[in-house]
Order: structure tokens, then sequence, then C-alpha cells
């Protein structure tokens, strides 16, 4: 419907929002308006604490501004009424003096409440401020004024959801940008505060491309789907990569490859879990570097832990996978002692072959078997199984490598020259070497 040529078209109007097709109001009816627009607005306040048990429960502060809505809404009635104008004036005159935090403290609904019971209160006056002709037309007016209100209510909350959402959105990239490079400062736990952030446990990172479009939509379906698997997350798109930092995930097993299904094709790579989401950088850096390295993987399942791609990891040049096979795997097969290491080296190298392991070895075939279960519950890595086996041969080359020039030093001055272990590692083995009469008697 075209509006009205003398209605302003300024912002915030809209067609038909005048009062036009209204009587022209009786110029007393609109003096005794204005007369009494102070006990409307007492009458309102009252009528306020009466009805509405969470106004009573707000603070003074906020109980003010409120009163404060209330009382221009009355006033602006008034002039409304002498004088149909458009209803930009809404916004300006009635929500102006409000504080834009009254919007996190007071939802819509109650924001409708308190619009329904201003009206309520205007018309139960309205016997007592127009003669019985004009009694309608003002009623009528009431009504369309309170229509607009509610309107310019509604677009208020709107503008504050949209700015709001705008800035979680901009302070979430910045902590998962945080955790990317590892900083650890007040600042980044102001942020997690400031997001919501909750959990304490069972946080990690997973990291894969993006779907082509990542619009709207999809980010509110990743944020269902995940809320359902985790307590919390985190969403990060950058250029091409999806990143999500969840935590309190309820059943990896379960969750991980649903999530997975979310991210775009190729690889997705968790990284282990982290203690806190300061401590999370070094999930994100195994995640990234495993997905730079699963390529060379191409059955990897999806998605795919970053510590199962430990010997990929190492060949493209990550000290930290290099590290982590030391550490996890070929120091704790040394400390066991027990001829662990040396009957797993032999069965490697031998094809994968008990009978001929046990023969080079000069035990019996039921020995090999008993020292292959060990090194699976030492490392957590069956050698019976064909890609676990390939991680622990992974493990012993970069641990007979990184002991090398300890193995040198030691040359010159004794007891770990001999075996080329590091003197911590041997002193290991001696304190293990108690338990080596029961792998002899077999």
């Amino acid at each position: 419907m075209p509006q009205p040529a003398e209605a302003p078209t300024g912002a915030g109007s809209a067609p038909g929002a005048t009062n036009a097709g209204i009587a022209p109001p009786d110029p007393a009816t609109v003096e005794k308006l204005r007369a009494t627009i102070g006990s409307l607005s007492t009458a309102t306040l009252k009528q306020l604490d009466a009805d509405l048990p969470w106004y009573r429960g707000l603070r003074p502060d906020e109980r003010s501004a409120l009163g404060m809505v209330a009382q221009k809404g009355i006033a602006s009635f008034v002039n409304w009424y002498q004088k149909p104008v458009s209803p930009a004036w809404v916004l300006s005159d009635v929500f102006g003096t409000a504080p834009t935090e009254l919007t996190r403290s007071i939802s819509l609904q109650k924001a409708l409440q308190l619009i329904r019971v201003v009206v309520q209160v205007v018309e139960d006056h309205v016997p007592f401020l127009a003669p019985a002709a004009d009694q309608g037309p003002l009623r009528e007016a009431v009504l369309r004024y309170s229509r607009e209100v509610a309107f310019a209510a509604a677009d208020v909350y709107a503008r504050a959801a949209e700015t709001r959402g705008s800035w979680d959105t901009r302070l979430e990239a910045l902590v998962v940008d945080a955790i990317l490079r590892g900083e650890s400062s007040d600042a980044l736990r102001s942020r997690i505060a400031a997001v919501g952030w909750k959990s304490q446990a069972r946080i990690t990172v997973m990291v894969g491309s993006a779907p082509q479009e990542p619009n709207v939509g999809f980010l509110n379906e990743l944020r269902r789907v995940t809320g359902r698997l985790a307590e919390d997350v985190l969403v990060g798109i950058q250029g091409e990569r999806l990143i999500l930092v969840l935590g309190g995930v309820r059943d990896a097993a379960k969750a991980y490859p649903r999530i997975s299904e979310l991210f775009g094709e190729g690889a997705v790579v968790f990284g282990p879990e982290a203690e806190s989401l300061v401590a999370a950088s070094s999930s994100a850096q195994a995640a990234f570097a495993g997905l730079t390295a699963a390529r060379a993987w191409p059955a990897a399942p999806r998605p795919v832990s970053s510590e199962d791609l430990w010997p990929e990891r190492v060949m493209s040049g990550d000290d930290t996978a290099r590290r982590a096979l030391v550490r996890t795997i070929y120091r704790p097969l040394l400390a066991a002692a027990n001829g662990l290491e040396p009957t797993l080296s032999a069965y490697l190298t031998l094809g994968h072959s008990l009978e001929a392991t046990s023969r080079s070895l000069f035990v019996h075939a039921n020995t090999v078997r008993y020292r292959l279960r060990r090194v699976c519950d030492v490392t957590g890595w069956d050698p019976l199984i064909p890609r676990e086996a390939y991680v622990l041969q992974t493990a012993l080359v970069v641990g007979r490598l990184s002991a090398m020039p300890s193995a040198s030093a030691a040359g010159t001055g004794g007891a770990g020259a001999g075996n080329g272990r590091t003197p911590r590692v041997a002193a290991s083995e001696r304190g293990a070497s108690a338990t080596a009469g029961k792998t002899a008697a077999l």
C-alpha cells in the first residue's frame, strides 16, 4: 500500500503505519491527555509492579530504565495522536532513552508484556480522558499505537541480536586463532570466559576441509549436531579449512565419525585430548600436522587420529611426532627388557613370520608370541596388525637414530656404549632384569 503523501519516508517508515483514517482528535481531548501524562505514568508503574513479578525483581537502574520507556511511550502517544506521522519516531522517542544492556536482562517476551500493561492502563483511562463521542476513535488510536510500539520493540531486539551475534562470531574467531597460535595469556582466558566455554576435560581439535559454501544454514546445522555430541564447541573457518574445538565429547567413538560427516571432501584429523582450552594448542598443532601428512596414507579412516599418522608425520618432517614415537614406544620397549626390542625387530625384519623369528632368536615360537603380546601391552600397538606394525617399525628406526649421538658420546666412557642406549635407559633395563627369568624359562 503506498504511503500518504504527507507521511515522511525516513528510516524506519513503513506503508500504512500512520493513523490516517482516524478522525481528527478533539483539541480538548488532546489537552486533557497532555495534562494526565504524569498520572498515567504513575498508574502504569504501579500496574507493572502489581502484574509482573519479574519487574519487581529487577535492579533499581533497570526498573528506572523501563519506567522511562513507559513514560516516554505515553508522551509519544499523545504527540502521535495529535499529529499523524510515520513510525520512525518510535525507535528514537520511545526506546532512545533505554540503555543497550537492557536487551540482555529483559527478553522480548517481557518487553511485550510491559507494552501490554501500558496499553491496558491507557485503555482503562479512556472514559476519563475523552467524552463518549471520542472514546471509540481514542481506543482505536491506542491499539494502532501499541501495534507500532510492539513492532519497534521487535526491531530493537532484532538489531541487538544481530550486533551481539556478529560480536560473538568475531570473538569466537579470535579464540580459535589464539588456540592455533599457542597463545596463553590472561586476554585469552578472558575471551574464553566471554564465549561461555565451560568444559574442563576431553578437549580436542578436529580439522579438515570446509564445504564449498559454508553459509549460515551450514553453521547452524553444525552447531546443532555438535551440541548433541559435545558440551562445548568453537567453530573456525580459515580459507578452505574447517576447525572445530570440541569440549566434553560424550562418546568419542560415535561422536567423531558423525561430526566428520559435516566436513568437506578429504581427510579429517583430530588431535589428542587436552586438559584445558588454553592447552589445546598442542592438539591443534598435531591435528594440522596430521592433515598435512594424511595424503601419504590414502586408506586412512575418516576421521583419523593424529597419533595414527605418526609415521607419515615423521617423514614430512614433524619433530613432535618423532619425539612422541621415541617417548611412547621406543624407550618403553628398551626399559621393559625381556628381549622385547630384539624380538620385535627380528619379527618385523623377517616378514612377520613367527617361525623365522623363533629360529633367528633360538627360542620357541610360543616365546615369540608371548613377547609380541608384551610389546602390545607396553606400547599399546599390536605388531600382529599390519598398520600398527608399521608404526612400531617407524618407532624403532627413529629411536635408533635418536640414540646414535648418545652412543657416540658414551663410546669413550663406558657402560652405555655397548648397546647404543643412554645410561638412563640402561639403568631402567637393569631394574627390570629381575623379570627376565620368566622369559628364559619359556
